[in-house]
């Protein structure tokens, strides 16, 4: 499931770009497909990176790598691994939701970031979010959970106050969305619902196909219902790194 629309973002060769919380590697895999551009998939998850790995040399296996460098490992989006200003782009879809020091993870991933670069944020939408948590509590409450939930103009501020200024948004995946309603209804963890089985199945064909029609009810739905919100940042030309306030 691609949350970031990549046709909006100026990649060229010789870019480095980092998908930071890459999980099983659905960003760093479609960013590796650009030509002879530089991808870091990074999740403080081992076994997510192990996933992530495997599914990058997949892709290669299949002919569908762009040529360029490419590499996994585990780090916390709090302290990262890399110099200053080091790549043109960051991408951190569906993380800060997870992280309880929010404010230090943001100064992280713009600090790496190039003056002029850009930030993709993704988390999940403020209306379907509420109402998840509404009909589960486990849906929150899970090991590594949700712990908060954004509103648009709080999560702008935050990232606009590390020195990076917002140049598009959008919302994403309404077809998702009452795929976990109906899963928090019956259950987060429950496996045996054919309800939710169906929907689930319904989903990946979805993903797989990409049919016209379903692509148009999501466009439709995504401005009411969509399941994620995404933000696109350009990190400003006069932030000086590494000295951002963790407070």
């Amino acid at each position: 499931m691609i949350t970031v629309d990549f046709n909006k973002l100026p990649i060229k060769a010789g870019h480095k770009i980092l998908d930071m919380g890459c999980g099983s590697g659905r960003h760093i895999c479609a960013a590796s497909r650009f030509e002879k551009v530089t991808t870091i998939g990074s999740d403080v998850s081992f076994n997510d990176i192990v996933e992530a790995r495997n599914r990058l040399l997949y892709q290669e296996d299949l002919g569908l790598h762009g040529g360029g460098l490419w590499a996994t490992l585990v780090s916390d989006i709090t302290c990262l691994p890399f110099h200053d200003e080091y790549f043109d782009m960051v991408i951190c879809s569906e993380v800060l939701e997870h992280i309880p020091d929010q404010n230090t993870a943001v100064n992280e991933v713009v600090r790496v970031l190039k003056p002029g670069g850009d930030l993709i944020v993704s988390v999940p939408r403020y209306l379907p979010e509420r109402v998840c948590w509404a009909l589960s509590k486990n849906y929150h409450l899970a090991t590594n959970g949700h712990i908060r939930i954004y509103k648009k103009k709080e999560l702008i501020a935050l990232l606009e106050g590390s020195g990076s200024r917002l140049w598009a948004s959008h919302f994403a995946h309404g077809l998702h969305t009452p795929y976990w309603w109906l899963k928090c209804l019956v259950g987060p963890t429950r496996q045996d619902s054919t309800l939710v089985n169906l929907y689930h199945r319904f989903l990946v064909w979805d993903m797989m196909k990409k049919p016209w029609m379903t692509r148009f009810l999501d466009h439709l739905l995504n401005p009411f219902i969509g399941k994620s919100m995404v933000f696109y940042l350009r990190k400003e030309k006069n932030v000086r790194s590494p000295h951002f306030s963790q407070n």
